[in-house]
């Protein structure tokens, strides 16, 4: 069967995605005629996780749409912030994101994080079962069809990541009400309730104190509470701006 030319541009916000050869507005692209769009976008190495509308000679077409020979098509980033539909909005992330997972947490968003590498077809299964958006910078995953929703963790800085997250998806904030540690929800406690993980230091310089209902973890203004407080504020504020 013989193939077919089509002409394709990706927007600069997914030009890390594509060969540099791409990134210089439309290019020809040789296609087999039968492929969908998806495919053959898909070919080009970007996620469809990370594709908005799909323009074909002016008009919108869905990914299984089959490019015919002439065609210009413009792919386009997802649109901020980012619906998600048929859920509560949800997170998953895999092994490498480990901080990303806390300070989400930290936020108040639910966020469930494999500690180790239980591997792409168990994470994408988790995602369908439980409805979560998939976060990792694996394109391999991301392309896996069992995954109910996932999104391209494009920065390996912490800081940036978070702010990526919160400027795509806008999830709701209630800082202070999960467990970083496994995500359960705080409630507040006494001292005594905590006693037996209090050091003495702790139980005589404290007074406010929360413990996680699913691990049963203590928490309380610490040491590093200065730095936590600094990631809620920035999120808050960036909330508060709009960005």
């Amino acid at each position: 069967m013989n193939g077919v030319e089509i002409h394709v541009e990706v927007v600069p916000a997914l030009h890390v995605f594509v060969p540099r050869s791409r990134r210089g507005g439309t290019t020809p692209l040789a296609t087999d005629g039968v492929s969908t769009l998806g495919h053959v976008i898909e070919s080009l190495g970007v996620p469809l996780t990370e594709v908005g509308t799909l323009v074909v000679d002016g008009r919108a077409v869905p990914v299984a749409h089959i490019p015919a020979a002439g065609e210009r098509v413009e792919v386009r980033a997802v649109e901020r912030p980012q619906q998600v539909p048929g859920a509560p909005l949800r997170f998953l992330l895999d092994v490498h994101l480990g901080t990303l997972a806390r300070r989400l947490r930290l936020l108040g968003v639910d966020t469930a994080y494999e500690s180790t590498d239980i591997g792409d077809p168990a994470l994408a299964t988790r995602s369908a079962a439980e409805k979560r958006v998939m976060l990792s910078r694996d394109r391999g995953l991301l392309r896996r069809r069992e995954l109910w929703a996932g999104a391209f963790v494009y920065s390996t800085s912490p800081d940036d990541q978070l702010h990526d997250v919160l400027d795509r998806f806008a999830p709701d904030l209630r800082p202070w009400s999960r467990c970083t540690a496994c995500n359960g929800l705080l409630q507040e406690a006494t001292k005594d309730q905590l006693s037996d993980q209090l050091k003495s230091g702790t139980q005589r310089s404290y007074d406010v104190f929360a413990q996680c209902t699913s691990c049963g973890r203590a928490y309380w203004k610490g040491a590093h509470h200065e730095q936590l407080e600094a990631v809620v504020e920035r999120a808050l504020s960036m909330r508060t701006q709009g960005r």
